[in-house]
């Protein structure tokens, strides 16, 4: 009997358009590789999903971002006996709360870029300029900016701000963009991207063509 296999995708974030792309990537994947494949768009009244969820053997998680990286749907699969892929519950919470992340490396003295947390609109960073200003808890780069002048700060404060409660800004380094899948335990060959706009923004990451790897 063939495995099943239910595919989570979508979600109320706003990397819900990457999700739908990735769930449907991953669904015809295992579909082409003779697993019994069912895709699961998430909705805001995600426990209805339970029955359906229940009856497959394993959950792909394929949403991005909010609820489906940040440790809750994660806790409410495994509450539920329901297999899923992916990091558990408190790596995943952990790995979306930006601050949270930085001071697990900081006190591990893994050398990271300083940074400063901003409570408010109205709070103004500290650090000299260029920095980086980002939302404490959002992926795909959503809601960042580059300042590279203080007359660029107020917009990009209030970008960030329109994506969290909480804003980090951290200091730049300017340097080539490198990435390493790790599956379990095993890392594979580091990537090179080089993307088209300064940095490997929404845009670069999402548009073909927009990026070279």
């Amino acid at each position: 009997m063939s495995l099943k296999i239910g595919v989570l995708m979508g979600g109320p974030s706003e990397e819900k358009n990457v999700s739908l792309s990735s769930g449907k990537a991953v669904a015809d994947a295992c579909r082409k590789n003779g697993f019994e494949t069912t895709e699961f768009p998430f909705h805001f009244d995600y426990r209805k999903l339970l029955p359906d969820l229940k009856k497959q053997d394993v959950i792909f998680n394929a949403l991005h971002g909010g609820i489906g990286e940040n440790g809750k749907i994660q806790t409410w699969l495994n509450k539920n006996n329901i297999k899923n892929t992916g990091s558990g519950p408190e790596s995943s919470a952990l790995c979306m709360d930006k601050v949270k992340s930085k001071n697990i490396v900081k006190n591990n003295n893994i050398r990271t870029p300083i940074w400063e947390m901003l409570n408010s609109v109205n709070d103004r960073p500290t650090l000299p300029v260029p920095f980086v200003i980002k939302p404490n808890d959002q992926g795909s780069t959503v809601g960042l900016t580059i300042i590279h002048d203080e007359s660029e700060i107020d917009a990009g404060i209030t970008e960030a701000f329109e994506h969290s409660d909480l804003v980090m800004v951290e200091e730049y380094i300017h340097g080539r963009e490198l990435t390493v899948t790790v599956l379990g335990e095993k890392a594979y060959p580091i990537v090179e991207i080089k993307p088209s706009h300064e940095f490997y923004d929404y845009e670069c990451k999402y548009t073909p063509g927009m990026s070279q790897y």
